[in-house]
């Protein structure tokens, strides 16, 4: 089946997690990381679960799962170690339209978690569509070890020095142009940074209109 490739916007959205074991704990981390509001159900629950609830990090309802749990959710892991719960935890949320993971059970996943390489604000998603988690890995390992460390650092100041560039330069190509030359060099943050030189000649030959008031007397 096609699959979708998205990043969704988690902030103050509520996502539940049935089970508390190993397996939620790097989900719950994860959506945690994308500042979800994250409520835990389980009657017992590892060591680092027990500790982000003690610390407000997350609810933790210390019970099993019942059908109506996951009303008002935006999205839902199962990830208990019982194959019936997690099954009747997805025919709740299909019923509901509620996006739904089983961990490790791909026939019932609304959506897959991917393997992720991290570098600040630089994301890459890789998914097997659940054919292969551990082919996912093994091509996230490579790709983490062809990145730099500091490609999230440049990438920050890329996005800091395209900031500048939309409000000294019109919407043109000439502007495109310039956008795609600069996230193919070195970009630092001090004023005299050979790219941000750049970009300042290259407003300087590619003026914004003036306004109305700026052409009045």
């Amino acid at each position: 089946m096609p699959l979708f490739p998205i990043f969704l916007k988690l902030t103050g959205r509520p996502c539940i997690v049935i089970g508390a074991g190993n397996l939620a704990e790097s989900k719950i981390e994860s959506m945690q990381a994308a500042n979800a509001r994250v409520t835990v159900i389980a009657p017992a629950a590892s060591g680092r679960i027990v500790a982000m609830a003690e610390s407000g990090e997350i609810t933790w309802h210390q019970r099993e799962y019942v059908t109506g749990d996951l009303a008002g959710q935006f999205l839902v892991i199962a990830a208990t170690d019982n194959p019936g719960v997690n099954r009747a935890v997805f025919a709740e949320a299909e019923a509901a339209d509620i996006l739904i993971n089983a961990v490790d059970d791909p026939p019932f996943c609304g959506f897959y978690f991917p393997s992720v390489v991290r570098r600040g604000d630089l994301q890459i998603a890789i998914s097997t569509a659940g054919a292969s988690p551990a082919l996912a890995q093994r091509l996230r390992k490579e790709i983490n070890a062809l990145l730099p460390l500091d490609t999230g650092d440049w990438l920050t100041e890329l996005g800091n020095l395209r900031r500048e560039v939309l409000q000294m330069e019109p919407l043109n190509e000439a502007r495109k142009e310039l956008l795609h030359r600069l996230a193919s060099r070195e970009v630092c943050g001090y004023d005299g940074c050979p790219s941000r030189t750049l970009a300042r000649e290259h407003a300087r030959i590619n003026p914004l209109p003036a306004t109305d008031s700026e052409l009045k007397p």
